[in-house]
């Protein structure tokens, strides 16, 4: 293998050690990673008990080690806290953010209540304390630390005291301020060691990990705009439950590596299609293979415009301080058809409409209105509450077809199990429409409301054209997604 062109001789989706020139790092495993102008740095983790505070390069063109020596910073510039030597940690994430390594949490022995960052600085080799400000999440380790944009998504881990967190925070990078991400729907079980990855800069993902006594392998979903979680149905190869993994995206090709479940190491290597959200497995290796581990790290780099995986370290019995590399094929990053379909929008927008409607308690003119109504084209108002009645079961007749031509369009993409749940919703409402009429029997005078209608009408039309705007913007979760709404994408 020739040194400078070593990249060049590489098969397809098989992971091939890296002969490496001269001493390698001390073995280890719960470190952190990351590749910057073609280097990678391996910094801290832990090996039989003890922590580490060294931070290793590995030069991807000459393929030898070195150590970094740092120092610590002197001034207080970016508003750094200064400290004589680099602290021992494992259980931490790292991010690379212009010419700093910013290190995110973990296990030291210097306590602290509230979660630090540090930062690592690879021209000047300095290294310091962040402060950061506003709502601080509490110290943890084995947490996930996700960028998108200059902000860092931060969610679980486990606390100084062993406690499992499910908690979601977000860092602004520009200004170092913490605030916390407040939820809708259930989120995910608390745990730690999972794995995360970002979808554009919409869609947070969160795949595995574990509590102190179950492993997961379950998915769920973030919808970073409407703040809303989800469990999406997921298609393709069953994927055993792991923690102590490590991901790394490409395009929207999300590699899994490693993991286990403390009785024995996970060989597959996984991908999620995470626009399609299908699993497939890439590669196997075999059982007692170092890529067969827990608390590994893998990256990616560009060399000569083609992009690598690089993994280091883990433990599966023994630590492990080698590299490996693996070229994944070229994949087309195109949006699948779902993502295009008309009919996946109108069904969605209609769901939208059906689903709004059936949470009502009682009638009420205006909503009716707003939810039904679309932006007038004539000028013309409605004037008939019967009319709105048809109205309704035409909506639903329109969401029937809709879920129809959708489920003929996308079954080989997997989104039946969206679909059932749909159609349930519109069974709830066929049952307000009768609802409805039977309250429409009981009014001794549909004019006068109808009158009354007409006299707000100016007023009713700007709310009207209000919530036809929210409702675009807050359907959110995976039928949003599925539909192709608008946003973040």
């Amino acid at each position: 293998m020739e040194v400078n062109n070593w990249y060049k001789e590489l098969a397809y989706e098989q992971w091939t050690p890296i002969s490496v020139s001269g001493a390698r790092p001390p073995a280890r495993y719960k470190h952190a990673a990351a590749v910057v102008n073609e280097k990678l740095y391996i910094v801290g983790g832990s090996r039989n008990g003890r922590h580490l505070s060294d931070v290793q390069v590995f030069d991807l063109r000459s393929l030898t080690w070195s150590s970094l020596k740092l120092k610590a910073n002197s001034g207080n510039d970016d508003g750094s806290a200064s400290q004589k030597t680099f602290p021992a940690t494992s259980g931490h994430d790292m991010i690379r953010w212009g010419e700093k390594l910013l290190l995110i949490g973990g296990d030291s022995k210097e306590s602290s209540d509230k979660l630090v960052v540090r930062y690592i600085d690879i021209e000047t080799l300095q290294f310091g304390v962040i402060e950061t400000s506003g709502s601080i999440p509490v110290a943890r380790t084995g947490q996930s630390a996700t960028l998108v944009g200059s902000k860092v998504i931060l969610f679980g881990g486990e606390d100084m005291k062993r406690k499992l967190l499910n908690d979601a925070h977000v860092l602004d990078l520009e200004s170092m301020t913490w605030d916390i991400i407040k939820t809708v729907q259930e989120p995910p079980a608390p745990r730690f060691d999972h794995a995360s990855a970002m979808l554009g800069d919409r869609y947070l993902l969160i795949f595995g990990g574990c509590s102190h006594s179950v492993f997961f392998n379950d998915l769920h979903l973030l919808d970073m705009q409407t703040m809303e979680w989800s469990q999406p149905q997921i298609q393709g190869d069953i994927v055993s439950s792991r923690a102590g993994h490590a991901g790394i995206t490409i395009d929207e090709s999300w590699f899994i590596v490693g993991g286990g479940d403390n009785r024995s190491g996970c060989p597959e290597t996984l991908l999620l299609n995470m626009s399609k959200l299908v699993w497939s497995v890439v590669t196997v290796v075999k059982q007692k293979d170092p890529l067969s581990s827990e608390g590994l790290s893998v990256c990616s780099t560009s060399i000569d415009g083609e992009k690598y995986l690089l993994t280091f370290g883990g433990y599966n019995g023994r630590y492990s301080n080698e590299v490996f590399v693996m070229r994944p094929k070229p994949r087309d990053s195109l949006r699948p058809k779902i993502f295009q379909s008309p009919a996946a929008a109108a069904a969605a927008a209609s769901v939208t409409s059906a689903y709004a409607l059936s949470k009502s308690e009682k009638l009420d003119f205006r909503q009716l209105d707003d939810i039904n109504s679309k932006p007038p084209i004539n000028g013309h108002a409605v004037n008939d509450i019967s009319g709105k009645v048809e109205a309704i079961k035409e909506e639903k007749r329109l969401l029937e077809l809709s879920i129809t031509e959708v489920r003929a369009e996308n079954s080989k993409l997997g989104v039946q199990g969206q679909l059932v749940a749909e159609r349930s919703r519109c069974f709830n409402l066929e049952a307000k429409i009768a609802e409805l009429q039977k309250m429409m029997e009981s009014m001794q005078s549909v004019e006068e409301q109808v009158q009354a209608l007409r006299k707000e009408k100016s007023t009713i039309d700007e709310e009207m054209e209000h919530a036809t705007s929210g409702q675009r913007q807050g359907s959110g979760g995976v039928w949003r997604w599925l539909g192709g709404g608008g946003g973040g994408d």
